[in-house]
């Protein structure tokens, strides 16, 4: 196939030689370009662990074209997932590895720029294992298809092995060799990660990096007082770190304060979990882990974790989890009933909810507003107790804040009955 596109192409040199470039047929002229761009397209086998993560780090990489996931270098058998995952072949060295077929234009990604990538995603001095996944499987590979990507694998592995080794790190046992026959795996696996969207990456990367700029140092003092929330991202793309952050964190303005970390920035803090999956959310008091969470969570899980974080067995918790009602005159509407000008914001979410400008004396002992700010809550069919009701939720965490009742306000407006418990103040500052 290459002989006889090289000689479609040097038929068209010899053709524009004599005639000149304009005077191409356009379907000439596509194949020149068609053969000029296949030349820039090369293919690498890498394996790395399960082949999950990887598929979907390598096909975010500017210069990709795809990547597959697949199996190679076994031999004896059939590859498929139920062979190679079989007891009998966990340490059989002729087992098939887990591996990621790599189509990339190299004049948009080096190879060494990808083998770079490769070696920083995953441990390479781990024989037959990255984390907890154990077995010949899951051996680091790199299978080429050319003499050059040959000596360039090499090479970048010489020198993360002196990177490696400055930094207290073993030998890698990442073997190279051409590829011989590489077996596309089931379909079920292919594109795992969109499939299976509630889930983690695992992070098995060292840290160690090609690049000194890459590295920073991270300074955890904050981290050590009080109430804090911690995520462990990923060094490289993590869709369900991404994920969670569009979806949960980003909007986030709560005040216990959020940050993230990579596995390997935790220095001085008290972990008990696992810190390979990401993203984990470690809920940490005064530098000590009380509760982790491993992979994605909806916003309503994360909510209700952070619920019991910073509430704990309180009426608070009561009210915004399991719909309770404040007693009446209670101590913190006795706080809020008369503040200066503001904001009352959900008590997790820190979410803006109502305006005090919006709020009345209803006599009731319960906080009472004429609406709450647009956009901000939600209405909910109630009939528990005998009674027809309308129950109302923050729309940010989905929590409990009381009722409202129609035409119950001033002047035959609406009264919204509030919780104050789930609530918190903030002042207005003038501009």
């Amino acid at each position: 196939m290459f002989k006889s596109s090289l000689a479609t192409l040097l038929t068209i040199a010899l053709v524009s030689v004599s005639i000149g470039v304009y005077a191409l047929t356009a379907e000439q002229k596509q194949q020149t370009q068609t053969v000029q761009a296949s030349m820039h397209v090369q293919t690498l086998v890498l394996g790395s662990g399960c082949f999950w993560g990887a598929e979907k780090r390598y096909e975010v990489m500017p210069g990709v074209i795809d990547a597959v996931s697949g199996y190679a270098d076994g031999r004896g058998f059939k590859a498929s997932y139920r062979n190679i995952t079989a007891p009998s072949k966990r340490f059989d060295e002729n087992n098939y590895a887990e591996v990621v077929k790599v189509t990339y234009n190299s004049n948009l990604l080096s190879t060494e720029a990808l083998l770079k990538r490769y070696f920083e995603s995953h441990d390479p001095t781990l024989l037959n294992r990255q984390g907890n996944d154990i077995g010949t499987q899951y051996r680091s590979i790199i299978l080429t298809s050319s003499p050059l990507q040959l000596k360039q694998a090499n090479q970048i592995k010489s020198e993360y092995q002196d990177k490696l080794t400055a930094a207290g790190y073993g030998q890698i046992k990442t073997a190279i060799k051409p590829l011989q026959t590489f077996y596309k795996a089931e379909e079920y696996h292919q594109d795992y990660i969109a499939k299976n969207p509630n889930g983690y990456c695992p992070d098995h990367s060292t840290g160690v990096v090609f690049s000194e700029e890459s590295t920073n140092d991270v300074d955890n003092t904050a981290l050590l007082a009080g109430k804090q929330i911690v995520i462990i991202d990923s060094h490289d793309y993590c869709p369900y770190c991404e994920k969670l952050k569009k979806e949960v964190t980003n909007d986030y303005k709560g005040t216990i304060a959020l940050s993230y970390r990579k596995a390997d920035e935790l220095d001085g803090l008290t972990i008990k979990s696992p810190t390979w999956a990401t993203p984990t959310i470690l809920f940490l008091d005064n530098g000590k882990e009380v509760y982790a969470r491993q992979g994605y969570v909806t916003n309503k899980e994360f909510y209700k974790a952070l619920g019991a974080f910073k509430l704990g067995d309180s009426e608070a918790y009561s009210v915004a989890f399991n719909a309770r009602t404040d007693s009446p005159f209670c101590k913190q509407y006795d706080i809020f009933k008369n503040t200066p000008d503001g904001q009352f914001v959900d008590k997790l979410s820190g979410e803006p909810l109502f305006d005090t400008r919006d709020r009345f004396n209803s006599g009731t002992g319960w906080l009472s507003f004429t609406h709450p700010i647009k956009g901000t809550v939600t209405e909910h069919e109630d009939n528990s107790y005998g009674m027809q009701r309308i129950e109302i939720k923050s729309k940010s965490t989905g929590i409990h804040l009381g009722h409202m009742f129609v035409g119950e306000g001033p002047n035959g407006q609406d009264r919204y009955c509030i919780n104050a418990t789930v609530l918190e103040f903030v002042p207005r500052i003038d501009s």
